[in-house]
């Protein structure tokens, strides 16, 4: 394969496994792969649809504005010095998320998993100061981390899914290495970060 290809498949994953997703993408497989299954249609979409908006839409438009006011390419946005603006960005938009889900007395873990995607834009703002982490891989991990825990709260075995996550983690982490976007311990950083927060948090609002 050549160097272009290996380019194109590293934007691509790079694409499609935006870390903004990472939540929606937790939510989506609780209600298809658990029992929450069972809950009403509307309950779910209205769940999908609030994650969406919070945690996907709005940071979004937020980032695009900031990035057309400061005047900024994509490929300056990811400099590490100007990287803060968009984790506040998304550190609101969680916050905001995570205060009506409370208000509305939402369960528990549900709150958890948003809880975590908010440490976890806390701990990586923290490090930006004089690191830059792979926040692709914080989503990634924050996905394993949510497997794991929930497999734990519903007494099922995870291997397949596990497996296919581990496969798209270590291809994602590579995408990002090719870009040059991230060294090899940025991207085990990052998906640390995002597996055991999500871990702690979603065991811990489940307790």
């Amino acid at each position: 394969m050549d160097d272009k290809r290996l380019i194109q498949i590293a934007k691509l994953l790079s694409t499609l496994f935006m870390p903004l997703y990472a939540p929606l993408w937790v939510f989506v497989g609780l209600f298809m792969f658990s029992y929450l299954k069972m809950l009403p249609w509307g309950y779910k979409l209205f769940v999908l649809c609030m994650v969406y908006f919070f945690t996907v839409f709005v940071p979004t438009l937020g980032i695009s504005l900031v990035r057309k006011v400061k005047k900024w390419t994509h490929l300056e946005l990811s400099h590490r010095e100007h990287r803060h603006m968009p984790y506040v960005v998304a550190l609101l938009s969680y916050a905001a998320c995570l205060t009506i889900m409370t208000k509305m007395n939402t369960a528990m873990f549900f709150r958890g998993i948003v809880m975590a995607a908010l440490i976890s834009q806390i701990i990586c703002i923290t490090i930006n100061a004089w690191w830059k982490v792979s926040t692709h891989m914080v989503g990634m991990g924050g996905l394993v981390g949510a497997l794991n825990a929930f497999s734990i709260l519903f007494f099922y075995n995870p291997v397949f899914p596990f497996c296919v996550l581990l496969l798209l983690s270590g291809a994602l982490g590579t995408s990002r290495i090719v870009l040059r976007q991230h060294s090899l311990a940025q991207v085990l950083a990052g998906f640390g970060i995002g597996y055991v927060c999500t871990m702690v948090f979603v065991l811990i609002s489940w307790m």
